[in-house]
């Protein structure tokens, strides 16, 4: 009964630490990566039976037996679960770092330049004097400013656009596109793939343009959306240097 009664506390202990992983799946992991949780009916599937422990009926200390068997099948059961749940945490996880190194958040251009005409409905188009929507945002730069792809992707067009004139449209996946309109050079061509931070090209003043400028612009499956909401524009100039040297110093780019 003694060697029963350690072994309890110990299979208690097990159950204990078990717990712990169960709330850190549930209350972080699963929560940070937007994953529904396990329920309770699958954690505790295919344990319980009136004749499970039949077989350890008709002896002395049949109870504790039974008890304690009882427990080492929940351990084994919810190890098993936990084994499982890490696994597709883990996948998630992965996938999730991707889709982060592939979201367009920083700014295309050096922060030192400062904002031009932004995401709206414009009452009459500087070139063509009609009302149209102006869907991105435009960067007012000198001639060969370098342009930088906002996040990591596939090269889809690099070479003229009506309207956009030279222009590099960058396939980041998960149904969002960027454009960067009114270049002088393209520095990437079609299929290559680049990561956030890699310098693409270089602005100009091609196409219908008043004058020198980078215009910006971010489609999520084939939607306008406003680039303003996308990058922090807090960095100062050093900050906003340092950051794309990391970036294309970084070898671990998949």
């Amino acid at each position: 009964r003694l060697q029963y009664t350690l072994l309890g506390r110990q299979l208690d202990n097990s159950l204990a630490v078990l717990e712990e992983l169960r709330l850190s799946d549930e209350e972080r992991y699963r929560t940070v990566l937007g994953m529904d949780t396990v329920s309770e009916s699958f954690r505790m599937a295919g344990f319980g039976g009136v004749d499970r422990y039949r077989d350890l009926a008709g002896f002395d200390n049949s109870e504790l037996m039974t008890s304690y068997r009882s427990k080492l099948d929940r351990i084994i059961n919810l190890a098993t679960v936990q084994q499982e749940s890490f696994k597709s945490v883990e996948e998630r996880s992965s996938e999730w770092r991707r889709e982060l190194d592939h979201l367009p958040v920083i700014s295309p251009v050096d922060v030192k330049y400062a904002l031009g005409d932004g995401f709206r409905f414009r009452k009459v188009h500087p070139v063509l004097g009609t009302s149209r929507m102006h869907p991105g945002q435009d960067f007012p730069v000198p001639p060969g400013t370098r342009v930088y792809a906002t996040g990591a992707g596939k090269v889809i067009t690099s070479g003229w656009i009506s309207g956009y004139g030279n222009c590099v449209v960058v396939d980041h996946g998960y149904g969002l596109q960027t454009i960067y309109g009114h270049l002088s050079r393209m520095n990437v061509v079609v299929g290559q793939n680049v990561k956030r931070g890699e310098f693409i090209a270089l602005s100009g003043n091609t196409g219908i343009s008043t004058g020198p400028h980078l215009h910006y612009q971010i489609e999520k499956y084939g939607k306008h959306m406003n680039p303003i909401n996308f990058f922090n524009n807090d960095l100062d100039v050093e900050e906003y240097n340092e950051m794309i040297q990391a970036f294309s110093s970084d070898t671990n780019f998949r």
